[in-house]
């Protein structure tokens, strides 16, 4: 979605054949590179490798950035189950893609930002991190954690004086296939998103330096409906169809 930016693209993946589809259909400014997200030592390989191609291109073309301008935070798997359902590997692998890997990639760009004073960090989120989802337990959990992540950053980042602008994107259901299975209850209100047009959104706020992006703007109610007896609000959870979205969750074929 960059290449009218004329940006170079680097796209993080454990999946290889995903990271070919997309370079595929990219310019000659995407490079893939395979990464675990869910192991430190795999981020930190990954990183080196941007930092030598970015460093050869910049050596070729003086005007492109030697480093990492923009961040974008977007990897995250899920595992359907109750709490007591959920093994050990599940939730250890939930947090260390969906949480953890945070402070790894953001560790592995954050000083040159600095010394550069410029750069952007974009933490994609849920709506599920702003309300605990019956069946995606470790999700929810792991996701209101990356909004707890990047509100601290963003304390950081303002603390430090240095002009580093974070954007938090805490989208509904989107169709990319991870959540195949899922129902909404009122499609005008909750509807199941268009991956093409979230992209377009996140993109757009990236260029206006938005600092919060939700969709859609009806999950923006959830910040004064928590101040609400906790009856009420698991009442309107249940009436809008929050607590039961997962029943019939399928999520990506296995394998």
């Amino acid at each position: 979605m960059f290449d009218d930016s004329g940006a170079n693209v680097f796209g993080l993946d454990i999946d290889e054949s995903s990271l070919r589809q997309v370079a595929s259909l990219r310019s000659a400014r995407y490079f893939p590179v395979n990464c675990d997200l869910g192991v430190k030592s795999s981020i930190e390989e990954a990183f080196r490798q941007v930092a030598d191609i970015l460093a050869r291109v910049h050596a070729e073309h003086p005007s492109v950035s030697d480093s990492v301008d923009i961040l974008i935070n977007n990897a995250g798997i899920v595992y359907n189950g109750t709490v007591e359902a959920h093994s050990a590997d599940a939730l250890e692998r939930t947090f260390a893609i969906n949480t953890v890997s945070h402070f790894y990639t953001v560790q592995a760009v954050l000083g040159e930002m600095k010394r550069k004073n410029s750069g952007h960090i974009v933490t994609i989120a849920s709506a599920g991190g702003l309300v605990g989802t019956p069946g995606m337990s470790a999700y929810s959990a792991s996701k209101f954690a990356a909004i707890g992540f990047e509100e601290a950053l963003r304390g950081e980042i303002k603390a430090s004086g240095k002009q580093i602008y974070t954007t938090l994107v805490a989208p509904y259901y989107i169709n990319t296939g991870m959540f195949d299975g899922v129902r909404t209850r009122f499609s005008w209100l909750l509807p199941i998103l268009d991956q093409q047009v979230v992209s377009r959104r996140i993109f757009n706020a990236i260029q206006k330096r938005k600092k919060r992006l939700i969709m859609p703007r009806f999950v923006y109610l959830v910040f004064p409906l928590r101040l609400l007896p906790v009856g009420l609000f698991d009442w309107l959870s249940d009436f809008f169809g929050i607590t039961r979205s997962m029943n019939h969750f399928k999520g990506r074929p296995k394998g």
